[in-house]
């Protein structure tokens, strides 16, 4: 079983940036694919990014290419979120996901645990 919480969400203004960190439970983190979902009012849960376990491979939805970087320390079994020039269109429940597998994947079905959401909001 694996837990994950989910920090660093709040209020921001269009422009700054935010780092998002997911925290997980118990020793097995090293072998985790983590993903970075959101999901913005009245609309879908979305994939954002992803880090395969190993940390060479990274994945990022269009919208954030350029702007949001993914990162793990296995050390201290979390991942993080680094977004950077944040716009109003990225306000949205932030969600970290996971799974026993080599490879990320960007469905919401590729992965088996999920933590319980952070609020981001980016005003004008």
């Amino acid at each position: 079983q694996v837990q994950l919480v989910e920090s660093g969400g709040g209020l921001v203004q269009a422009g700054v940036s935010l780092r998002l960190s997911c925290s997980a439970s118990g020793r097995t983190f090293s072998r985790l694919t983590m993903g970075w979902f959101r999901q913005a009012p009245g609309k879908e849960r979305a994939f954002v990014s992803a880090i395969s376990w190993n940390d060479v491979n990274t994945y990022y939805a269009d919208s954030v290419k350029g702007r949001f970087t993914i990162s793990r320390d296995n050390a201290k079994s979390t991942v993080y979120l680094q977004m950077n020039s944040l716009k109003p269109e990225d306000t949205a429940v932030y969600y970290c996901a996971a799974r026993f597998s080599v490879l990320p994947g960007s469905a919401i079905g590729d992965y088996d645990y999920w933590g319980q959401g952070t609020q981001v909001t980016v005003s004008t």
